[in-house]
């Protein structure tokens, strides 16, 4: 009788009889440039923003398909002159399974000005305090009016307080020990729709799909996400022909984004980011100390071939002509000045009145090595700069390295082109960030600018409240950033993403779902992925 039993459950089970079948995990896979900061205090790059966005909440987000911010965290909030008062939502509780209070967000917000890293500078010097209400109103006090502030709110991702006190180790705050910095490089702590199941930031991190998030996920949203790092153009192309990845980081060659939208493997979209491809000059090294040269290499640089460089196809390109510092879509921005061209006659007057001639320092360009399509760039430089008689060396430069140069700028290279975005969606956040005199510096500020006029004109921008005015604020500080050059304005910057086909990456497939700034698109539940 028992072999019968046991013979007849073995039949059961060679038919799949037994026990209901498992279903497939829906999985998304996609790639960025190295290194990705899990810390939601630390990152600055655009793999730190995907990985905040996505493991943590803020109390406002940029508004999907137009400017500004809309509710998030906080379902409203109230302005009387420095104050801030927000109202949080009662349904939100972190991954731990903690509710998430306005001690939260006070304690997150200490904690980033504490360790002063990441995008603490947006802060620095505006917030006289914050403190908790009640369990769900924080309120905010300036230390003096601050346009951007609402804006600056995208940066200021909560943090589950209990969690991180649960993890400090040894440092230099006090009760917070360390404030738990390396147990949060490795680890989430977040509401965010997912939570972090693993990290290495030079290979790859792991994110599972939390299914009590507050708010709905895209239809067939993917479970787990494996976000990895540093994968070479010929890898990817490879891995999305057989259908082994989703989603290609912007940085591929144009070449082979054409190719996988030819062979059929993947359809392209792009995102615009309010960002910008500059060409950051170094103005304490010589010759770019003198703003004649860097009028120079501004006039002789080849705008029209660099776009050509970055188009994909006739459909499809990666930038789109810039006429000044500023993307479209921020304030002082103005669309009817030209966009930049190149002529020779003026970049020949401004070299005879450089104080350096052309063959007395050399000059580096560094291009990163983890986007090879930047080498063409260096190279039309170097080509073209040759001619007018300088000393041209081209460095292929790791992003890890290059972040440890720009701190100094004595050892920064004269050249580098990076792809600044707003951080929020104020024009303060991309201006004062790359051209302040009192930001440290960071591959944002690799310029070293310094200009006393245009640090008054931000300064009275962060506290003039009347839009007009602010618009004649930045256009005025624009004018001085296209005199003053210190950076070359490449293009606006079209990111550009291949997508499997089968996957739908709605927030960039559909304007009216888009957010303007660059990374926040990259919500892993706003994605649909097949079954």
């Amino acid at each position: 009788m028992t072999r019968s039993v046991l013979l007849t459950s073995a039949a059961i089970l060679a038919l799949g009889l037994a026990a209901p079948p498992a279903l497939a995990e829906r999985i998304l896979r996609l790639d960025e440039a190295p290194i990705g900061e899990m810390d939601p205090a630390k990152g600055t790059d655009y793999a730190d923003t995907v990985l905040a966005i996505n493991l943590y909440d803020t109390l406002v987000y940029p508004r999907q398909g137009g400017s500004g911010v809309q509710p998030h965290l906080a379902t409203d909030w109230t302005i009387e002159g420095p104050v801030y008062t927000f109202s949080l939502r009662d349904d939100v509780t972190f991954n731990s399974g903690n509710p998430l209070t306005a001690e939260d967000v006070v304690f997150s917000f200490e904690r980033m000005m504490a360790l002063g890293q990441g995008n603490s500078g947006l802060f620095e010097g505006r917030v006289q305090g914050a403190e908790a209400v009640d369990a769900h109103t924080v309120r905010f006090t300036l230390t003096e009016p601050f346009a951007p502030f609402l804006a600056t709110l995208v940066r200021l991702p909560v943090v589950d307080k209990a969690t991180v006190m649960a993890n400090i180790g040894a440092g230099d705050f006090g009760e917070f020990g360390d404030y738990a910095s390396e147990w949060m490089s490795q680890n989430s702590a977040g509401s965010g729709p997912y939570v972090a199941e693993s990290h290495d930031p030079q290979t790859e991190t792991v994110l599972v799909y939390e299914p009590d998030y507050f708010l709905d996920p895209a239809e067939n949203h993917p479970e787990r996400v494996r976000y990895r790092y540093g994968l070479d153009a010929s890898t990817v192309r490879a891995l999305m022909a057989r259908g082994e990845h989703d989603i290609s980081s912007q940085w591929l060659p144009p070449e082979v984004f054409a190719a996988l939208a030819d062979e059929g493997a993947a359809h392209l979209v792009t995102e615009a980011g309010l960002t910008g491809e500059y060409f950051k000059l170094n103005t304490r090294r010589p010759p770019l100390d003198d703003v004649h040269c860097r009028r120079a290499l501004a006039y002789a640089f080849d705008y029209d071939t660099l776009l050509q460089l970055v188009r994909i196809n006739d459909d499809t390109t990666q930038g789109r002509p810039m006429s000044s510092a500023l993307p479209a879509g921020l304030i002082g921005f103005d669309p009817d000045l030209p966009a930049f061209a190149q002529d020779m006659a003026r970049a020949q007057e401004e070299l005879a009145q450089c104080a350096h001639a052309p063959g007395d320092h050399p000059l580096e360009i560094a291009w990163i090595a983890e986007t090879p399509a930047r080498e063409r760039g260096a190279l039309m430089m170097q080509a073209l700069y040759s001619q007018m008689g300088f000393d041209v060396s081209i460095t292929r430069t790791p992003w890890a390295l290059i972040t440890e140069q720009v701190t100094d700028p004595d050892t920064a290279p004269h050249v580098i082109e990076i792809a600044v975005s707003a951080l929020s969606p104020d024009t303060d956040s991309l201006l004062f960030n790359m051209y302040h005199s009192s930001m440290p510096p960071t591959w944002m500020s690799a310029s070293y600018f310094v200009n006393e006029e245009f640090d008054a004109l931000l300064e009275e921008g962060r506290t003039e409240t009347d839009p007009d005015r602010r618009q004649d604020l930045y256009a005025e500080a624009n004018a001085i950033l296209k005199e003053e050059v210190p950076a070359i304005y490449g293009y606006e910057l079209l990111g550009a993403f291949a997508v499997r086909d089968g996957v739908s990456f709605h927030n960039l497939e559909d304007p009216a779902r888009t957010y303007p700034v660059s990374g926040f698109n990259l919500r892993f539940a706003d994605i649909s992925v097949p079954e």
